[in-house]
């Protein structure tokens, strides 16, 4: 019966694995579609899509599954048609929240984005209603033990700065259209990157605590698994 058990919980973990990879997956395909739709499908003339083929190989896509995404986007194949759109909003005391999303059906993504605020006791706003409170950075993770390292490396790329996280882990910013060839100059410099994206970050903070705090990080932890949703950004910080 353990025996059974055993395998019954290895099987459940599998799944689950294979469902968060799934999803990912998704999302670095939209991610491959869009980028190679809106500049191209030349790497050399479009930054976007040098970051996103970056991100397909951190999580180890296939490379005719990455190219096929490209090729769909420049219009070289057929394929489903994506939308890019932003969605601007509040959450519990105020929180300033933005969702980066992705679709083939922007009613129903809209229909449901807009339920999840309410839901959650937050309001969907207009476009600009919070986005003059975040800046888009190109921000590379890095986990290497020598801070001098990392900081001669970063700031010899070019980076703008380099934030110690404790325990060897270190987070580069730079301008989002540089962030992959700053990468590349801190690999080649032996700096370990575990990964690189451009994110939105906020330029001031709201603090939560309790129920407030709770129905917040509710909301937020919809939005990053609702799959259409390929980024999402707050400017929440948890009081205690």
């Amino acid at each position: 019966m353990s025996g059974h058990s055993k395998w019954h919980s290895i099987k459940h973990k599998k799944a689950l694995i294979d469902a968060k990879r799934g999803k990912l997956f998704t999302k670095v395909i939209k991610e491959l579609t869009v980028a190679a739709r809106m500049g191209g499908s030349d790497q050399a003339s479009n930054p976007r899509l040098r970051t996103a083929i970056q991100a397909a190989k951190d999580v180890n896509m296939p490379k005719d599954t990455m190219e096929r995404a490209v090729k769909k986007g420049a219009g070289e194949l057929e394929g489903m048609a994506f939308e890019e759109i932003v969605y601007e909003g509040y959450g519990p005391g105020g929180v300033a929240i933005i969702a980066k999303v992705t679709t083939d059906n922007k009613n129903r993504t809209a229909a449901e984005i807009r339920h999840a605020f309410s839901k959650h006791g937050g309001n969907l706003g207009t476009v600009g209603c919070v986005a003059f409170m975040f800046n888009r950075r190109g921000v590379i993770d890095v986990e290497q033990g020598d801070e001098d390292k990392v900081m001669e490396a970063a700031l010899d790329a070019g980076a703008e700065d380099v934030e110690n996280q404790g325990d060897g882990y270190f987070v580069v910013t730079t301008d989002p259209a540089a962030v992959q060839d700053i990468r590349e100059a801190l690999e080649k410099s032996g700096v370990k990157v575990t990964g690189s994206a451009a994110r939105l970050i906020p330029t001031t903070m709201t603090k939560l605590a309790g129920e407030e705090a709770e129905k917040c990080q509710r909301l937020l932890d919809f939005l990053e698994e609702y799959d259409d949703v390929d980024d999402v950004a707050s400017n929440m910080e948890t009081e205690g």
